[in-house]
C-alpha cells in the first residue's frame, strides 16, 4: 500500500467527505472553496468551524493549500494525485460516447484521416489540447535519438526514411545516464541505414551474443586452472570473478588475454543496455495521469496528462490518444472519454483488413 492509499484508509468519513468536495469544488470552478460553502453541501450537519479544523488537518497531511491567508481551500498536487487514484469517479455520458464514436468512423477508413478526426473531437470534447500518436510503424530508419526526461523516464525519437517521425516514451533501465543514452543512439545511427526497428534488436542480439562467446573462448584456460569463475552465469548481471593478480601472474597468465576479456566485458554491457533501451521502446500500459510537476514535460505549463494506449487485433500496443490541459481538469470526464477512445481505435485497427 503506498502513502497516498494509506492515508485515504486511516481517514473518517468526515475528513474523506471534505477533502472530496474540496477538490470537486476547485475542480469545478477554479477557485478556493471555503468552509461556510461546505456547511451547506455537507451530508451531515455541522459547523464552519468543525470544517475550518478538519481541513486545517488535511493541509497538516500536505493534500490541502491555502493560497490566501483568507481564503479557502484548494489540493495540493499530491492532493490532486491521491483524489485521482481513490477517489475518482469516472463516467461516461451518452453524449461524449456518440460524439466519439462518429469521430472514429468506420473500420473502412484510412487511418491518417481517422486519426486526425479523433484528435479533433477530442480538443472539441474536452477543451484541451488533444495528443494522438499514430500506430507504430516497422519502416526503414534514418536516425534514432534517445532523450532523457528524468531519472524514471526518457524519451526515443525515431526518424523513418520517409520522413515520418515518431516520438516514444519509455521506462530506461536504472541507473543509466543521458551520455550513456547518447553514445547507445550514436552506435545505432551508424547501423540505422535502411533497417527496420526490428533489424536492430537482431543486430544487437546477435552482437551479444558474439561478445559472450569471444569472452568465453578467453577465459576457457582461466576457469579450468580455477583462477576465474563465472558469476550469475547467463544472467542480465552475470560477471567474471578473476582470482588475486598475483596468482595469475605465478601461472604466467598474459595480461594482454585479461584486458582484452574486460574490454569485451565493457562492449557486452553497452550493446545489453542498447538492446533493453530497443525492447523498452515497445512497451506501455494502462491509463496514465500525469500531474503538474509529475511529469516534466509539462511541469512548467502546470498542465496534467491522460493519455491511454490502444492496441491492436493481436493485443500489441500500437499507438496512444489523450487529452493535455490543467492541473484542475475535469478527471471523473476526461479519464473515461480518453480511455473509450483509445478502445474504440483499437477496436477500428483491429477490424477486418488490418
Amino acid at each position: 500500500m503506498n502513502d497516498n492509499a494509506r492515508i485515504l484508509s486511516e481517514m473518517n468519513d468526515r475528513s474523506r467527505e471534505v477533502f472530496r468536495r474540496v477538490v470537486e469544488g476547485y475542480l469545478g470552478s477554479g477557485e478556493p472553496v471555503g468552509s461556510r460553502t461546505l456547511t451547506r453541501t455537507m451530508t451531515e450537519q455541522v459547523s464552519a468551524a468543525t470544517i475550518r479544523n478538519v481541513m486545517q488537518d488535511l493541509e497538516f497531511l500536505g493534500l490541502l493549500q491555502a493560497p490566501h491567508i483568507s481564503a479557502g481551500r484548494i489540493p495540493t498536487q499530491a492532493g490532486l494525485r491521491m483524489f485521482v487514484d481513490g477517489l475518482l469517479e469516472a463516467q461516461l455520458g451518452d453524449a461524449d460516447r456518440e460524439q466519439i464514436e462518429a469521430s472514429v468512423g468506420s473500420s473502412e477508413d484510412d487511418v491518417s484521416a481517422m486519426m486526425d478526426r479523433v484528435g479533433n473531437a477530442l480538443s472539441g470534447i474536452t477543451h484541451g489540447a488533444s495528443l494522438v500518436l499514430a500506430p507504430k510503424r516497422e519502416a526503414p530508419i534514418k536516425h534514432i535519438e534517445f532523450v532523457s526526461l528524468a531519472p524514471d523516464r526518457a524519451l526515443v525519437v525515431l526518424v523513418f526514411a520517409d520522413g515520418h517521425v515518431e516520438n516514444r516514451v519509455f521506462v530506461p533501465p536504472p541507473g543509466q545516464t543521458p551520455s550513456a543514452m547518447r553514445e547507445a543512439a550514436n552506435l545505432l545511427n551508424a547501423l540505422v541505414e535502411g533497417r527496420t526497428l526490428s533489424d536492430l534488436q537482431g543486430i544487437m542480439t546477435n552482437e551479444v551474443a558474439a561478445r559472450r562467446q569471444e569472452i568465453d573462448v578467453l577465459a576457457h584456460d582461466l576457469i579450468e586452472k580455477g583462477l576465474a569463475v563465472w558469476e550469475n552465469s547467463g544472467e542480465r548481471s552475470e560477471r567474471l570473478i578473476v582470482r588475486g593478480r598475483s596468482n595469475l601472474l605465478d601461472e604466467g597468465t598474459d595480461a594482454a588475454a585479461l584486458e582484452r576479456i574486460r574490454s569485451l566485458f565493457d562492449d557486452l554491457e553497452r550493446k545489453r543496455d542498447i538492446a533493453e533501451f530497443l525492447d523498452l521502446t515497445e512497451q506501455g500500459e494502462g491509463v496514465r495521469i500525469f500531474i503538474g510537476s509529475e511529469n516534466k514535460l509539462f511541469s512548467l505549463s502546470g498542465s496534467s496528462l491522460v493519455v491511454s494506449p490502444y492496441m491492436n487485433a493481436d493485443r500489441k500496443i500500437v499507438g496512444a490518444v489523450g487529452v493535455i490541459g490543467p492541473t484542475r481538469l475535469n478527471y471523473g470526464r476526461i479519464v473515461p472519454i480518453v480511455d473509450y477512445t483509445a478502445q474504440l481505435v483499437g477496436r477500428m485497427l483491429s477490424g477486418p483488413g488490418r
